[in-house]
């Protein structure tokens, strides 16, 4: 197995969905429309089940009728079945289409757009996806003792073993990817052509290229780790980092964590770099404009950043490690003690006791806005400012594309609100969990929001 490293975590971000009385109020200069998207019989419904749409306009959860499950999208009800797959139902990244994986008697198969696939003994968990342009399908599926994948309903060549997690589109949703096993022998499939066999594929390491020209992964072979690019195959170490290789931005660039000598060291061009007690499990980023690396490392007890082979000020952690959309400043947050504090180009902000949630950089990379912790009381904080205090902040944090608004959830008691520019919105039971607030334009913004059973799409227009 690839060798993994597990990075100090010490933060728990809120969940803001909740039952409760609807309460009442809404900002003068904010005008709010609402749209039903779905009536929930709660005695029904999985609640595992539910997703939302990644444009935040629609929903979709599994519900029960007796022995029998059923999809429901938007309120109406798909064909019932014996199972439906744990974990299976998605929506396509335009969010117009629909899958899930189903059940009939000990035979499995995959439901698109509530057209059922040919069926199968059964279809590997967690392996089906959507093209990024929403127009192809794939996944895993065996038939006795063979896998093989199913790209756009036509079977691939059988093979002993899928590897799990590892099947891919490329960004331009042309070409497929995956891990196989022949006997012993661990292999990647690119577009139904084999590479060269190995001991081992790295779980969840293959990649391609933003430029979807190049392909990169981690394998074994011997009992070393090496990474594979292009088909090469780099120097070989006794492990290769959670997440293995990543690609800069213009594809040219590949970066990964290595081990040898129980020390870990950053690879970036092939280069290594110093070498520490451990580097931050994914926390290897470029730049936007890919000529920048970070990571987080430790010595000791001491955790850092490290950018561009530079170390930052020692901490008792760090986490949520990111670039500025210019590539200019690094922001991430660290502990000292109980307190954590973010740290923007190394200038420390103040100390909290928790720091929730993604940091960021809005889009013009002049300002930055986080949530934060004091005692119970949750408030995010934008350009050093802290907003106002509530029991909980949720949903999306978010920066308006001109970088002139910035938006979250917020909670108090059991009343739930969308609140823009540090003003209160209308006051709901929750803000759906899973769900985003996005701004459609720098005045207009839509969410999903929970009253009584109902779901509804909102949509303000901030005058």
């Amino acid at each position: 197995m690839i060798r993994r490293v597990v990075v100090l975590c010490l933060i728990v971000f809120l969940v803001c969905i909740g039952i409760a009385t609807l309460g009442e109020g809404e900002s003068p200069n904010r005008v709010v429309s609402e749209r039903l998207v779905v009536q929930i019989d709660f005695s029904s419904w999985i609640p595992q089940s539910f997703t939302a749409s990644p444009d935040s306009k629609r929903v979709a959860y599994v519900a029960v009728a007796g022995d029998r499950l059923f999809v429901v999208v938007d309120g109406e009800e798909g064909k019932k079945y014996d199972a439906i797959a744990g974990g299976s139902l998605i929506f396509s990244p335009d969010s117009k289409r629909v899958t899930y994986g189903a059940a009939e008697g000990d035979k499995r198969f995959v439901v698109v757009d509530e057209e059922e696939g040919k069926k199968y003994d059964a279809i590997a968990g967690g392996s089906l996806i959507f093209s990024p342009d929403s127009k192809r399908v794939t996944y895993g599926a065996a038939e006795g003792d063979k896998r093989f994948v199913v790209v756009d309903e036509e079977e691939g060549k059988k093979y002993d073993g899928i590897g799990e997690g590892t099947l891919i589109f490329s960004p331009d949703s042309k070409q497929v990817a995956y891990a196989a096993a022949e006997g012993d022998k661990r292999f990647v499939v690119v577009d139904e052509e084999e590479g060269k066999k190995y001991d081992g594929i790295g779980e969840g390491t293959l990649i391609f290229s933003p430029d979807s020209e190049r392909v990169a992964y981690a394998a074994e072979a011997e009992n070393k780790w090496f990474v594979v690019a292009d088909g090469k195959e780099g120097k070989k170490y006794d492990g290769i980092g959670e997440g293995g290789p990543i690609f800069s931005p213009d594809s040219e660039r590949v970066a990964y964590a290595a081990e040898a000598e129980n020390k870990w060291f950053v690879v970036a061009d092939g280069k290594e770099g110093r070498k520490y007690d451990v580097t931050g499990e994914g926390s290897r980023i470029f730049s936007p404009d890919s000529k920048r690396v970070a990571y987080a490392a430790r010595l000791g007890n001491s955790w850092f950043v490290v950018v561009d082979g530079k170390e930052g000020k020692k901490y008792d952690g760090m986490g949520g490690l990111t670039f500025s959309s210019d590539s200019q400043q690094v922001v991430y947050w660290a502990a000292e003690g109980d307190k954590q504090f973010v740290v923007i180009d190394g200038k420390e902000g103040k100390k909290y006791d928790g720091i929730g949630g993604t940091l960021i950089f809005s889009p013009d990379s002049k300002r930055v806005a986080y949530a934060a912790q004091l005692g119970n009381s949750w408030f995010v904080v934008v350009d050093g400012k802290e907003g106002k205090k509530y029991d909980g902040i949720g949903g999306t944090l978010i920066f308006s594309p001109d970088s002139k608004r910035v938006a979250y959830g917020a909670g108090v008691g059991n009343r739930w609100f969308v609140v823009v520019d540090g003003k209160e919105g209308k006051q709901y039971d929750g803000i759906i969990r899973g769900a985003r607030i996005i701004f459609d334009s720098p005045d207009n913004l839509h969410y999903l929001a929970l009253r009584g059973n109902s779901i509804y799409l909102v949509t303000e227009r901030i005058e």
